[in-house]
């Protein structure tokens, strides 16, 4: 069995949200990820998705976006991006996918999960926005927030782990470094726990650069959909 990553399916099955306004690479998106999921991906399998699932605000709304993940083959590991509102809490997460019947999701939320001998861990993260600066936003206390965020999944996959020594891999929805941009204190508490790599979506449009970025031993690996073609990557 393998293990994949896709971020930001950006499913808007109920809100209609277009996505072509940035690009043509969006143009018939959903039917692409479905296709291309569907070539790639075997049940049996683990998907993770970090982030900016769905465009829905609720988590009523969300229901088809989930539900059409729930369809497709294999088991898929789910983490927040800045644009899912419609995220709640882990109990109201459970019993909404109890209540619909959606067996194949989990949800990527201050814990962390075992696939193809591996930990997986994650959490949002944070990344500089200007836009968000100028709202007065406190970046020491966000980023101090998802910093201790990360450090709660990662010392749950320590746990869950128990000595065997599984590689532990960080997915978070923002990257902890890309460019100029740098975040000592998310790539501080991946050293901590001897993360060596670290897959992140958020950036969208620029399909020329680099997939991967090496900081101190430490692998960033750009995984958003439109940059993988709407294809999940297999990392084992």
């Amino acid at each position: 069995m393998s293990l994949f990553v896709i971020a930001d399916t950006h499913l808007s099955l109920s809100v209609k949200k277009p996505m072509d306004i940035f690009g043509d690479r969006w143009n018939g998106y959903t039917e692409k990820l479905i296709s291309r999921w569907r070539t790639t991906v075997r049940d049996g399998d683990t998907v993770v998705l970090p982030g900016d699932i769905s465009w829905a605000m609720e988590l009523e709304e969300a229901r088809d976006d989930l539900m059409l993940l729930d369809s497709l083959p294999g088991r898929k590991i789910i983490g927040r991006g800045n644009h899912d509102y419609w995220w709640s809490s882990a109990k109201k997460l459970a019993e909404f996918t109890a209540e619909n019947n959606i067996t194949t999701l989990d949800f990527l939320y201050n814990n962390a999960f075992i696939a193809e001998n591996t930990v997986i861990c994650g959490t949002r993260g944070w990344y500089t926005d200007e836009k968000i600066a100028s709202r007065g936003a406190d970046y020491r206390k966000l980023i101090a927030r998802e910093a201790a965020r990360l450090t709660l999944s990662l010392e749950q996959g320590v746990k869950l782990d128990a000595g065997a020594g599984r590689e532990r891999a960080a997915f978070l929805h923002f990257p902890p470094a890309f460019g100029d941009y740098i975040c000592p204190e998310l790539i501080e508490v991946l050293h901590k726990y001897g993360v060596a790599s670290c897959f992140y979506g958020h950036i969208h449009g620029q399909y020329d650069i680099g997939q991967v970025r090496e900081i101190d031993g430490i692998e960033f690996v750009l995984c958003a959909a439109d940059y993988l073609d709407f294809y999940p990557m297999r990392i084992i």
